[in-house]
């Protein structure tokens, strides 16, 4: 319960948004094990892939700190050495030919091919994986893209994707290309993702992150279609990378009318990939782009309306008014 709208959010986000200090620690140990784990399959398990440790690198929602409750997964790429290998870009795949028949790659090449299957690259570190002592009771398996290891003692997955670092392009970038789930490759930067949410969290002076992960709660609640996390992420970020610098403050309270209504514009078009790599990223249906936005709109009403109560001082109502905007988590009044 809150006497206070600021206490209200406050409670809600430690309690039902935001990711256990504690749970985040634990994940994070059991990640560093797991990733020591991998980096000695190089030279322990017969052919595996000489591993670029230099560039393994995290991605994803919790990487980026804006994972919210539960935690359900932790990615991962691990990068390998090409050994001699090379990549071709057509507009259907990406393809990597191996020019090393000595290489363990080789032996992971689609059958009476010199191109490297990624499916069969998945299925090493699957099998690999496998094979650990430890991980005799988890459940692991391949999923599209990753090889996802599943342990009984943590509620979270691991998803563990095979990449390759690339030589700089032609515009000066390198990409990561890893597995695009029917055999062959894709490109993919989560640099760019990364740098970006750190870029907009330090010039609104670290208040962004909390924003974030509340839209978060609130596209998942069932009231509406739910968008995938990442392209609500990519709509709030270009909606606060408009914004002038330190224009988020610590009062999540405050922003919610402006961001909903944003949502409620820029899901009805196209949502650019902020990489530069996917080009437009909404691939909601017409349909369910139209009741976000009906959602969102009326939201910003419940918004507005809840701001208005706090003012007057009228604290019951405005708490009670977010809670129908949040649902039955938001702390009552009392």
């Amino acid at each position: 319960m809150a006497t206070t709208v600021t206490e209200a959010f406050n409670i809600f986000q430690k309690d039902h948004v935001n990711l256990d200090p504690e749970v985040t620690k634990q994940a994070r140990s059991s990640h560093g094990w797991l990733i020591g784990v991998i980096n000695g399959f190089d030279g322990n398990v017969d052919h595996f892939p000489t591993l670029y440790t230099e560039k393994h690198i995290s991605f994803g929602s919790f990487a980026r700190n804006t994972k919210i409750r539960p935690l359900d997964d932790i990615d991962k790429i691990i990068c390998l050495h090409a050994e001699g290998s090379t990549y071709q870009e057509s507009i259907f795949s990406t393809t990597i030919t191996v020019n090393n028949t000595s290489s363990p790659l080789y032996r992971l090449t689609h059958d009476n091919s010199d191109q490297l299957n990624s499916i069969r690259v998945v299925n090493k570190f699957v099998s690999a994986l496998s094979s650990v002592p430890q991980y005799d009771k988890a459940d692991v398996n391949r999923n599209q893209e990753a090889a996802t290891l599943k342990l009984k003692s943590y509620p979270w997955n691991f998803d563990i994707v095979p990449g390759f670092y690339t030589s700089p392009e032609a515009d000066g970038r390198s990409y990561y290309l890893i597995p695009d789930g029917s055999g062959h490759w894709k490109k993919t930067d989560p640099t760019r993702d990364r740098d970006l949410v750190t870029y907009l969290n330090v010039r609104n002076e670290g208040h962004m992150l909390n924003l974030i992960r509340v839209v978060k709660y609130w596209n998942k609640r069932p009231t509406m279609p739910s968008m995938k996390s990442y392209l609500l992420e990519c709509i709030m970020l270009d909606y606060i990378y408009s914004l002038p610098e330190k224009s988020i403050s610590q009062f999540v309270d405050l922003h919610l009318s402006d961001v909903f209504r944003a949502i409620s514009d820029k899901v009805l078009g196209a949502v650019n990939d902020p990489k530069g790599i996917q080009g437009d990223i909404n691939d909601l249906s017409y349909e369910d782009r139209f009741k976000i936005r009906d959602r969102a709109l009326e939201d910003v009403q419940k918004a507005d309306l809840a701001r208005a109560y706090e003012d007057a001082k009228e604290i019951r109502n405005s708490i009670n008014t977010w809670k129908r905007v949040f649902g039955q988590n938001f702390p009552d009044y009392g």
